[in-house]
């Protein structure tokens, strides 16, 4: 075997001595991709939030939302988030029906009786009894409302009890139980009215929904249910502990051996909730969840313990992805592959290592996960068919490490590569170092390709904050056990905090390769308020680091919910001290400085960072595929109308990127490039040969879709996407106070001492609950014809609605863009929570304009837009296509 390539990413700690072995057999199948692990539960908030990238990335398949009428939640109603969870990989929507009442626990607790009378139109009540159970009535209306107002109401599934045995209605099984089989049947029987009223045959029903696997209600009910002819047709609980990643597997056991004791076909299971505060975002994590639902092939869905549209602290701002978004990516990749068996050290036992298998025979692609472990690990690879992957094969190893739940994750890089290893008897050891148990890693197998496989040739470098020089400040240990689960992980599982003096400061000693620019990085966690660090570099001030606002909700959280903040800095080559200080002058803190910090990561930019999305990363859809012919080896074939190849290309600032796509034809054809559903220009291509196209594009920070399609045919040997900063010249940005405002839009200042990002201090509110109420941009040069353009969205939105137990109750708001006089819109995004009302993210509302001269006007007609501070319009393409013939 050739030896491991030397990787660019270094890390401050090392790895421990005697690695861990994981043994992948991918001669012993498991059974087709079941997918359904990184379900969500409330993942969606509303309309675009998530976006529609970071939906059909992450590959979700399932989710549970509010009940049209609902009143639980202000967000996540089903029935608003259908059309773009259903629009690519969504394959079933859940509904919580009790979450129709706005109490937690449902009806304060206690299960209703009759002291009401429903309008069956409205959803609406008044207090007297009419001699139904006022349960049913809601029932009758909420299914109502999905048969004749969805699209797809035979992708529904109506959860009709939530957690009944801890606390909701039902918690005492002893005296209670002949009440809920009852009230079991009655519902069922009153849904399946409903749905063949309408003519749809039989509607989906999932339960029983207990709070853990419970033998005894579980027996109990399926007896029941067995012989009343009224089994649920997705049978439910919940796995929420840490110590259930070593008890899910038996409780799953169990329940098959409950089902073979009592007669009855296998029925699908969902786990409608899982994991802890602990758990999301942090890849690590989610690998050991992720491998127990795929061995036993469930569906599952992570917790709600936030709120609603980020799935599940799975997603970082409005359209980026945090370290736990990359491993739902990854997962998703795995669709119409194989999985096969794999052996950890330690199986069914918490926090260890773990990892899941798969291979496409198609395709021929072999992939392993896993992740969960601070040791090296042994890769002991079997069963790699001579047949399927030759005699040699290469490999690509991606890494993902931490960066809380708002931080910005980049494309995983490639750490370590073997070009070109041998096989022998379908063997391959690779032993890989890891310093960090909550990072996660990739590993592709595909024969040799026509391409060297290499290490990312960007340069990076991060280091934990607490193995900085500190000065007035403390490292603090994040026992990732401690409150049983309820807390939010640390890097390294320690932080620094108590950064709260003049003289606070964390001094990182770090050596760079070459004169040039660099991204600083830091995650930390702002306590529910923006705030502000100075970067000194060879103790001379430098930059201002300007941290946006993180989630508050509780102590914990408080200092423990992390976000990012990115400053570019220029160094020359060699050793420097980066030192970030909660002073800029030594005297005075500023504002907002008291932040935790978790670790610091330094990338060279200098040259764009180039970042490659080879073919065998690609997704692949209506038989396009991998290729192996001479020349083109592991090149994705692409061709017909049908076909096509998505990439989830990332963006870590919103600007002009060029995006190269690398490709073969065999004679004239033809390069369709769809961004974000919108398309490019299109390629001609004269003849035969390798080729390189080049198109401008602006993209938004975070994740951007693109779909390549030939209607003649291409193979693709890679996409990459590089920063051009140079092309930002096309884009027009305005402050929103220097812009014209009409109605009662109006320009208000900030608190200078809040520490807001708000660019020059004054933003514009009171926009929308009104069309005559907008800001409006006028049209000028480089925004002067129709066309697709972005408009770029810097806002605030801190709006709250009702009250709950644990849940922030968060309300996104809409702004809808228009041209002119027109009042059909020219586009319209829904704006996600930014934690206060003086920290700015952004948003990109794709908008499409129809005139050279019409105004840009932002408002909202029926209800109030985010605060508004700056906004940038900008082509979204510059320039024609380049194409350059390679060979």
């Amino acid at each position: 075997m050739t030896t491991l390539a030397a990787a660019t990413l270094t890390v401050a700690q090392p790895a421990a001595a005697e690695p861990e072995s994981l043994t992948v057999d991918f001669g012993t199948t498991t059974g087709a991709f079941r997918g359904g692990a990184t379900g969500t539960l409330y993942g969606f908030g509303d309309v675009g939030v998530p976006t529609t990238a970071l939906v059909n990335g992450a590959h979700v398949t399932n989710s549970s939302q509010r009940a049209p009428y609902g009143t639980q939640h202000p967000s996540g109603d089903a029935l608003r988030v259908e059309d773009g969870f259903f629009a690519k990989h969504g394959e079933e929507l859940a509904i919580y029906i009790q979450d129709y009442y706005p109490d937690w626990s449902y009806n304060g607790g206690k299960r209703p009786g009759d002291t009401r009378t429903y309008d069956q139109a409205t959803g609406t009540y008044t207090e007297q009894p009419n001699g139904v159970w006022d349960y049913l009535e809601i029932v009758e209306f909420v299914t109502e409302a999905v048969a004749t107002q969805s699209d797809h109401p035979e992708k529904y599934l109506f959860i009709p009890f939530n957690e009944p045995d801890g606390g909701n209605w039902y918690p005492d099984w002893a005296n209670q139980r002949e009440q809920f089989l009852g009230d079991w049947s009655a519902v069922h029987a009153k849904i399946q009215e409903v749905w063949q009223a309408h003519g749809l045959g039989h509607a989906r029903i999932g339960g029983p929904g207990d709070t853990r696997w419970q033998p005894e209600r579980s027996a109990d009910f399926l007896t029941y249910t067995r012989d009343q002819d009224n089994l649920p047709d997705v049978f439910i609980w919940h796995e929420l502990g840490i110590d259930n990643l070593a008890t899910y597997r038996s409780h799953f056991a169990d329940y098959r051996a409950l089902e073979q004791r009592l007669g009855i076909a296998p029925i699908h299971v969902n786990i409608t909730e899982y994991g802890m505060l602990r758990d999301m975002g942090v890849p690590g994590q989610l690998v050991q969840w992720l491998s127990m639902f795929e061995d036993t092939k469930v569906d599952a869905q992570t917790a709600y313990w936030n709120y609603a549209g980020n799935l599940s602290d799975n997603t970082a701002r409005p359209n980026g992805a945090n370290a736990g978004w990359w491993m739902f990516k990854w997962y998703g990749d795995l669709a119409g592959s194989q999985t096969v068996r794999v052996t950890p050290p330690q199986p069914d036992t918490v926090d260890t290592l773990q990892g899941i298998g798969a291979v496409d025979a198609d395709d021929r692609r072999a992939t392993v996960l896993y992740g969960g472990t601070d040791s090296d690990v042994r890769l002991d690879l079997r069963g790699l068919d001579r047949a399927v992957f030759g005699s040699s094969v290469d490999v690509e190893v991606r890494e993902v490490t931490v960066t809380g739940a708002e931080g910005l994750a980049g494309t995983p890089r490639v750490v370590h590569a073997v070009d070109g290893a041998r096989v022998a008897g379908g063997r391959l050891d690779l032993t890989l170092p890891t310093y960090d148990r909550y990072a996660a890693y990739q590993v592709v197998i595909t024969p040799a390709q026509d391409r060297t496989v290499t290490v990312d040739p960007v340069w990076t470098t991060s280091v934990e904050a607490e193995d900085t020089a500190l000065t007035a400040a403390q490292t603090y240990f994040q026992d990732p056990r401690a409150g049983g689960g309820w807390k939010f992980l640390a890097s390294g599982s320690h932080d620094v905090g108590s950064f709260n003096r003049p003289g606070s400061r964390a001094d990182w000693t770090v050596t760079v390769p070459r004169t040039g620019t660099y991204r600083f990085q830091v995650i930390g966690a702002t306590p529910g308020a923006p705030g502000r660090h100075a970067l000194f570099v060879d103790d001379a001030h430098r930059t201002t680091v300007q941290y946006t606002a993180d989630l508050a909700l509780t102590g914990t959280s408080r200092w423990q919910y992390r976000g990012s903040a990115e400053v570019a800095v220029e160094l020359t080559a060699g050793t420097h001290v980066l030192s970030l200080r909660a002073s800029e002058d030594g005297t005075t803190v500023l504002p907002g400085s008291d932040i935790t910090l978790d670790k610091f990561v330094l990338t060279d930019v200098t040259d764009g960072e180039p970042t490659a999305y080879p073919a065998s990363t690609l997704r692949y859809y209506g038989g396009a595929g991998l290729g192996w012919q001479t020349g083109t080896r592991g090149f994705g074939h692409v061709a017909g109308q049908a076909q096509r190849a998505d990439a989830y290309v990332n963006a870590m600032e919103t600007g002009y990127y060029d995006l190269a796509v690398e490709y073969h034809t065999a004679g004239p054809s033809d390069l369709r490039l769809d961004l974000g559903g919108r398309t490019l220009p299109r390629v001609q291509v004269p003849n035969g040969g390798h080729r390189r196209t080049t198109v401008r594009v602006h993209l938004t920070e975070g994740i951007n879709e693109l779909e390549l399609r030939s209607t003649r045919g291409v193979r693709v040997q890679s996409v990459t996407v590089t920063r051009a900063a140079d092309g930002d010249a096309a884009a027009s940005t305005f402050e929103a106070e220097d812009l014209t405002l009409r109605g009662d839009a109006a320009v208000r200042s900030v608190d200078p001492a809040s520490g807001s990002n708000a660019s020059g201090g004054k933003y514009v509110g009171s926009v929308g609950q009104g069309s005559g109420n907008h800001v409006a941009i006028p049209r000028g040069a480089g925004f002067d014809s129709p066309g697709d353009y972005d408009l770029v969205v810097h806002y605030a939105n801190a709006e709250l609605a009702g009250k709950h137990d644990y849940n922030p109750q968060v309300v996104d708001r809409q702004a809808v863009v228009t041209e002119g006089t027109r009042e059909a819109p020219a586009g319209s995004a829904f704006f996600r929570y930014t934690y206060a009302w003086d920290s700015y993210w952004e948003r990109t509302v794709p908008i499409t304009l129809t005139t050279g001269d019409g105004e840009i006007r932002i408002g909202n007609p029926s209800a109030w837009a985010p605060d508004i501070d700056k906004v940038t319009v900008a082509p979204l393409v510059v320039g024609a296509p380049a194409t350059t013939r390679i060979r």
